[in-house]
């Protein structure tokens, strides 16, 4: 079978509703709060924070509302609306901090909050590097980013949605026998953050999804996967019957799994758990480990972290992104720029504190990573699935890793894994139970190719990936 993702289907247009702009002095579709209410809450926190004789304080308002339905062998199964709100409060007196938040917005509450939050401050140790980000840092223009799409769609809207997707993948062969189920999430949130060094900022966005697990096979032999579509915008979902098909083949490809001899040998990543690999490098790479010495990657800045041909580019402000944000937690600016060019390191993903922590400056990436491309200078447009299997010859194709077993601190590498094993570029037959191993820095190093096959997870966008050799644990 070819595991190759292509262009789904688009969800057709039930309960979707239209681009909604992100709200400014108006309750937006499902919120009970307006950005007007929040930048009042905001200040008044801020307001108590210095009458308690705060010389630093910063507060941030948000609100989440969605809807999420299951169902599975036919059945309608949960049905969860859920609702949430907050204010944070930080407050800092001179080198020390403090945090607290409430659920209660009345006026009582949100002083007994900063209240809290200045009473942890007094007795906690000084942090000479704690405190706002710097002036020049923060974020002056805010650009529309397109990342509010509401879902107008009910509860039936979404059950008849899950429905359809389990029984597209039930209908695809007799050998689907059975369901973890299908769930459908419309999911959506806005805030407002301020503090006292002039940040003023806010927005509204949306996350909605669709999801199936089918089962092929039975008794000992079964074999489950799985697959979904995650989008800022539900109208740029996969369709319910792409979702289904898809996942019931992937099940359907790995039944009569097998152990294989333990060997060493090239593995291809599928492009879904390259993201992984991704994500090793940005965690290895962040302010926190580095400056607790407790990465593989150490003071690794303008140095070859992995093969010549590979480049990585954070782009914060891409249109509906996953990881789009026009500044970080912090109220800092977002930028794109090259985190790795040819081989080499360009930049850490640091917050303020990390950055004075290790004498730099901010990347403004307190809170995380946004939108990072894994590009190789070498991937031609014909590079899709097979292609990669054919630059593989023979070795492992995975399609599924299990366990932890990752070591940031050292960069060793041991999971379970499924996938295929390839002979002569071509699929020979599934296996499961094994292990594959190795280090992060030699599997950076040692990678060949990056496929056009690219996936989106979450921030994260990259094709699969081939790794020269690993070792693999068998029977």
């Amino acid at each position: 079978m070819n595991i190759a993702t292509s262009s789904p289907a688009r969800l057709s247009g039930v309960g979707t509703s239209a681009s909604t702009s992100t709200p400014t002095h108006q309750p937006a579709t499902g919120f009970a709060y307006s950005r007007a209410q929040f930048e009042d809450l905001v200040d008044r926190a801020l307001a108590h924070a210095k009458k308690l004789g705060a010389s630093d304080a910063g507060a941030e308002a948000s609100e989440g509302c969605g809807l999420s339905v299951s169902a599975r062998m036919g059945q309608l199964e949960n049905v969860e609306r859920n609702r949430d709100k907050s204010l944070g409060v930080t407050v800092y007196i001179g080198a020390r901090r403090g945090n607290a938040s409430t659920s209660d917005f009345s006026q009582a509450a949100i002083e007994q909050t900063v209240q809290a939050a200045y009473d942890i401050a007094r007795f906690t140790a000084e942090d000479p590097v704690a405190g706002l980000p710097d002036v020049d840092d923060i974020a002056r223009t805010q650009p529309e980013l397109d990342l509010f799409h509401p879902w107008a769609i009910t509860s039936e809207q979404a059950a008849a949605i899950a429905l359809e997707c389990e029984a597209a993948a039930m209908s695809t062969s007799k050998r689907i026998t059975n369901s973890e189920g299908a769930a459908v999430s419309a999911q959506q949130s806005h805030f407002f953050s301020a503090h006292t060094h002039g940040f003023r900022g806010g927005y509204a966005s949306s996350r909605h999804s669709l999801s199936v697990a089918p089962i092929a096979g039975k008794g000992a032999g079964m074999q489950r996967d799985a697959w979904y579509s995650s989008m800022r915008d539900a109208a740029d979902l996969a369709s319910p019957h792409a979702v289904g098909r898809y996942a019931a083949q992937r099940a359907l490809s790995r039944l009569k799994s097998r152990k294989i001899a333990t060997t060493q040998c090239p593995v291809l990543f599928e492009s879904t758990l390259a993201t992984g690999l991704l994500g090793a490098y940005v965690q290895a790479t962040s302010g926190g480990a580095l400056y607790r010495k407790s990465t593989f990657l150490l003071d690794c800045l303008g140095k070859k972290v992995m093969a010549p041909h590979l480049s990585i580019a954070e782009d914060p402000h891409v249109l509906r992104g996953k990881g789009s944000s026009p500044f970080d937690e912090e109220g800092v600016t977002t930028k794109a720029r090259k985190v790795v060019k040819a081989g080499r390191a360009e930049g850490y993903f640091l917050s303020s504190y990390s950055a004075r922590k290790l004498g730099m400056k901010t990347t403004g990436n307190a809170g995380g990573s946004h939108n990072l491309t894994w590009t190789s200078r070498l991937t031609q447009p014909g590079d899709d699935l097979q292609e990669m299997l054919r630059k593989l010859g023979t070795g492992l194709f995975v399609i599924e890793l299990m366990g932890q077993g990752v070591n940031h601190v050292t960069g060793d590498y041991s999971r379970g894994a499924s996938g295929f094993w390839v002979e002569n570029g071509q699929i020979a037959y599934p296996v499961h139970e094994i292990t594959i191993a190795g280090n992060l820095k030699d599997m950076l190093l040692g990678i060949e190719a990056v496929g056009a096959d690219v996936y989106n997870y979450g921030a994260k966008t990259v094709g699969s990936v081939l790794v020269n050799r690993m070792k693999v644990a068998g029977s």
